[in-house]
């Protein structure tokens, strides 16, 4: 065992590095304030009713503390030697209830030993138990061996208030382990927080902090209110439709209202209004996360080499927003170099519209639903024909068009090339709508359903 040398200062008393921890490493360096002379002489008291062995320092022995730990701590708090050792033993069960257990239980009395005794402990960890359930153990421990006594109060105070206005009890924990804590429950008025609330209350609370609890780290007046308003100034006035967005993507409230300047700034030069834009988010809310210098202006700059105006652009970001943010090494390069392949022309308007239809599948099953049609016995030509006209074909699940093929052979008995003149057909339900309707029709007529009416609607069928 390593020898331990104290040394006493006007500040109190040093613990140097001690011997090894629990699991390895060393410890931290822990000052302690000096204990008044009333504390000793009743350290000496209690030392001598105990035969020179304190209960306590048996009990602190028995947390994995070695014997230098706790004499040294004894030393520096002696009101531990005068609590009674079944309120000790309390506190630290309720520690390990919190999931406090171990190296980490050794640690936070290490580092605040008044959290086996001072009675605003006690009262902090029995809201924690209580009503912090699912609170990480070591977010708890940050908080016990950070904040100031005083501001325990506030933290349940902040935090039954959450309770009040409609934070289920079992996600406040939750809540907890993801905000400043400091910040939103100690060097914040409680009234600022409510106030917070109530605005909140207006676009999604509780379920937008439940998702994103950072934004109670949010100042109300000088960052959350803003952005809110900015993003209702974009959608002209709309501040039911800025619920729904921020309901998408509640992370849209942690960008600035700079950034936000910039991105519309940007979208503005390519001819983009602000309800348009607005129009795109509430499709992809990402799109304000999407880098402009890496992303967006290559990718734009692509689609109006495809002869593509901002009419054009806004209808295909509409449709293909992941074009917008999807990795062009990784995904993008490799669906490009298949519609290349097959016949499609670059810098054409039918080659951009073909590219966003393929962001919404992977590379492999592109692949494979190129692959299914030449095994078909269509030609790339044939590919091409089918995409132009309906390019959803390039992005639907290979097997079940290979399903629905079967179906338009086997059963419907019809010539598979029959699908360059409607290629729609492979975009509908083969249970819902496609076997039904065949089915329908063969019982009313005895004859063959015409692919087109598939497109028609219930009642038009009928």
């Amino acid at each position: 065992m390593i020898a331990l040398a104290l040394r006493f200062t006007p500040m109190g008393l040093t613990l140097p590095r001690l011997s090894p921890a629990i699991g390895g490493g060393s410890r931290i360096s822990v000052r302690l304030p000096a204990p008044t002379t009333d504390l000793q002489s009743h350290l000496c008291i209690a030392r001598a009713a105990t035969n020179g062995s304190p209960l306590a320092f048996s009990f602190l022995r028995e947390l994995h503390l070695d014997e230098n730990e706790a004499e040294a701590l004894l030393l520096a708090h002696p009101e531990l030697e005068l609590a009674p050792l079944p309120s000790l033993r309390d506190r630290v069960i309720a520690l390990r209830s919190l999931g406090i257990s171990g190296l980490e239980l050794s640690r936070t009395v290490l580092r605040r030993p008044d959290v086996l005794s001072q009675p605003e402990f006690g009262l902090f960890l029995d809201f924690a138990l209580h009503e912090l359930k699912g609170i990480k153990p070591a977010k708890l421990e940050q908080i016990l061996t950070s904040i100031p006594l005083q501001f325990l109060e506030g933290i349940v105070g902040g935090s039954t208030m959450l309770l009040d206005h409609g934070v289920p009890s079992d996600k406040l924990g939750h809540v907890l382990t993801h905000v400043h804590v400091r910040k939103v429950f100690c060097e914040r008025p409680l009234r600022d927080l409510e106030q917070m609330v109530l605005f909140l209350k207006h676009y999604g609370w509780p379920e937008l902090v439940l998702r994103r609890p950072m934004l109670l780290n949010l100042d109300l007046h000088g960052q959350l209110t803003p952005r809110v308003e900015f993003l209702v100034k974009l959608g002209g006035g709309d501040a039911a439709a800025v619920r729904v967005l921020l309901a998408k993507l509640p992370a849209l409230l942690s960008y600035t209202v700079e950034h936000y300047k910039s991105h519309l700034a940007f979208w503005r030069s390519v001819g983009i209004s602000n309800e348009e834009l607005f129009k795109i988010a509430m499709v992809y809310p990402k799109i304000f996360s999407v880098s402009k210098e890496r992303k967006l202006e290559p990718r734009i700059e692509f689609l109006k080499q495809c002869n593509m105006d901002a009419v054009d652009i806004f209808k295909f970001l509409v449709k293909a927003p992941l074009f917008m943010s999807l990795s062009f090494e990784e995904n993008l390069s490799k669906k490009l170099n298949f519609l290349v392949k097959i016949g499609y022309e670059h810098r054409t308007r039918e080659l951009a519209w073909a590219f966003g239809a393929t962001t919404r599948t992977s590379c492999e099953n592109m692949q494979r639903v190129i692959g299914l049609f030449l095994s078909y016995g269509f030609s790339c030509e044939d590919i091409v024909v089918m995409s132009k006209k309906h390019p959803q074909v390039l992005q639907y699940n290979h097997e079940s068009l290979e399903k629905k093929m079967e179906f338009l052979i086997e059963e419907m008995e019809r010539d598979i090339r029959e699908l360059l003149v409607f290629p729609a057909f492979l975009g509908y339900k083969l249970d819902e709508r496609i076997k039904r309707r065949h089915a329908t029709k063969k019982e009313m007529s005895g004859k063959q359903m015409p692919l087109t009416l598939l497109s028609l609607s219930t009642e038009r069928f009928h």
